[in-house]
């Protein structure tokens, strides 16, 4: 084969591909035009699912690190244990003054029967002292009434006077001891009162420690799957320390970045279709959940602020919630890019 007829093979095989990658790239445009009049599309859209960091409530050395890196955890699966000896004579330190002042009461309980038994004594003794008092009085008046009929002598009656007083001085004496009883009643129902106040302090201090203890055995919160690891055992943590972010696994959904020129196709309830860039052949559908009510720059940390006069018009993009309504869930990684798909001219 001649040179010329080399040439002339290559030049149509050249001219043949570009035909063909231009008439590919026609096909292709035709058909994204085609879509952007009958679909609202973005591309920058992304899987989304709750990730809380498992912070601890409680400082100390880690004695056991029971979770591996990515490893999938239930709810209440033991992620972490401390070193719980201090805690554990915190609580016995608890228990111990609760219990004495338990004991105080109980005590001062006993001292309140008693003081009231003395009450009840000292109620007798004023009966008996205001009974010989009466009859004093009484052998009192008949004694003046025989010295005026002569027929008793002064000293009988000064005998019987001195007799009077000291009953009267008996019967006085047991109403004070009545009084003084009622008294100490009082003042020991009052300190009963501080024992009490004080039990539940220290019942309260009880359970606080038995909380702190708690604390020391850290769990997952919910089903998922763990971040990193970048805890070992030996380490030392403060109250509040972030220790592994969990994946909330039961609950994923997609937020898409729609352009604000596309929101009058939106609404709420609107089914639409989602292609995963990951997982190539695979479709998920869902339903609009949630729309932004304001735009993605609007809630970022420096929003612009165009006052000036000195700005570029861009189109903004407005955060829309989809919920997932159907596909195996399990294949979502959080972050994992989309692109979402929406009928337009389907509001009624």
């Amino acid at each position: 084969m001649s040179n010329q007829s080399k040439n002339s093979v290559g030049n149509i095989v050249t001219k043949t591909a570009a035909v063909l990658i231009i008439a590919g790239a026609l096909v292709y445009l035709t058909m994204y035009l085609l879509r952007s009049n009958d679909y609202a599309e973005t591309n920058d859209a992304q899987i989304e699912a709750y990730i809380n960091p498992v912070s601890a409530r409680a400082g100390g050395y880690i004695q056991q690190v029971l979770f591996n890196e990515h490893q999938m955890v239930k709810k209440g699966d033991t992620l972490v244990i401390l070193d719980d000896q201090e805690y554990r004579a915190k609580l016995e330190e608890a228990e111990a003054t609760l219990e004495d002042a338990k004991a105080q009461l109980n005590v001062l309980s006993a001292g309140i029967g008693t003081a009231q038994t003395g009450i009840l004594v000292n109620k007798d003794q004023v009966n008996s002292a205001k009974a010989r008092l009466t009859q004093q009085r009484q052998d009192m008046v008949r004694y003046q009434n025989l010295i005026k009929e002569e027929a008793a002598t002064g000293q009988e009656l000064e005998q019987i006077t001195a007799r009077h007083d000291v009953a009267e001085s008996e019967f006085s004496g047991a109403q004070n001891n009545l009084k003084s009883g009622y008294a100490k009643v009082t003042e020991l129902q009052s300190r009963r009162a501080l024992i009490l106040a004080d039990i539940k302090k220290k019942t309260a201090q009880l359970t606080f420690a038995k909380l702190n203890l708690g604390y020391t055995v850290i769990r997952a919160p919910y089903d998922g799957q763990v971040g990193r690891k970048t805890i070992l055992e030996g380490q030392q943590i403060q109250p509040g320390q972030p220790l592994v972010s969990i994946v909330n696994e039961k609950e994923k959904w997609v937020t898409a970045n729609f352009k604000e020129t596309q929101l009058n196709h939106l609404y709420i309830g609107q089914e639409v279709s989602i292609a995963v860039d990951g997982l190539e052949g695979k479709f998920y559908y869902g339903k609009i959940d949630a729309i932004s009510p304001g735009t993605g720059s609007k809630f970022s940390l420096l929003p612009p602020d165009n006052s000036t006069g000195n700005f570029v018009k861009v189109v903004q993009r407005v955060p829309v919630k989809i919920r997932l309504t159907n596909g195996n869930m399990n294949l979502l990684r959080a972050g994992m890019s989309v692109t979402v798909w929406a009928k337009k001219n389907e509001q009624l």
